[in-house]
């Protein structure tokens, strides 16, 4: 990148969408890092919030809606538009609750999977990706610990406290 050439600001959104103890994955089809696994995501519209191209963004790649629990904070992405275009990508990152459904890939996701959180390390993971979602997994945990929720596919009940403060 020259010295005088200032990266365009792009705001885009990443959804964390957890279900047990796996995490939404997709294969993304185009550039930015195509044929590598990220969260869903993508382009904030004009007069959006963050929040909606969240929910957006995953419908859109997934078919799936889902319960958003958190946030994460912004996450900066240096990269480049496809005319080459130096550009920041400012990243709301969002955790969010699946329930039962199966992803079903669209728009730019060349495929959709729940993963295993440990077989994240066999994935072709966009950089710098693994420590968000470490930081989404304790969210999650802990969300669902302190709300006494119960696993989205086997019903087992979550470990630590349910809501009325007796150990689940």
């Amino acid at each position: 990148m020259d010295d005088d050439a200032t990266p365009r600001r792009r705001d885009a959104v990443s959804v964390v969408v957890c279900r047990d103890d796996t995490v939404l994955l997709v294969r993304r089809g185009r550039a930015p890092s195509a044929g590598r696994w990220a969260p869903p995501g993508g382009r904030i519209e004009t007069g959006e919030t963050a929040h909606d191209a969240a929910i957006r963004e995953l419908r859109e790649e997934t078919g799936l809606t889902a319960e958003i629990i958190g946030d994460l904070g912004i996450r900066e992405v240096a990269s480049h538009d496809a005319d080459g275009t130096p550009t920041l990508f400012a990243i709301a990152v969002f955790v969010a609750l699946a329930g039962p459904e199966e992803p079903i890939p669209g728009d730019d996701a060349a495929e959709a999977r729940f993963v295993p959180r440990h077989s994240l390390a066999d994935f072709d993971l966009v950089a710098g990706l693994m420590p968000w979602l470490e930081r989404a997994f304790r969210l999650h945990d802990g969300y669902r610990a302190a709300n006494g929720l119960r696993n989205a596919v086997s019903g087992e009940a979550a470990e630590g406290r349910g809501r009325d403060g007796e150990d689940g």
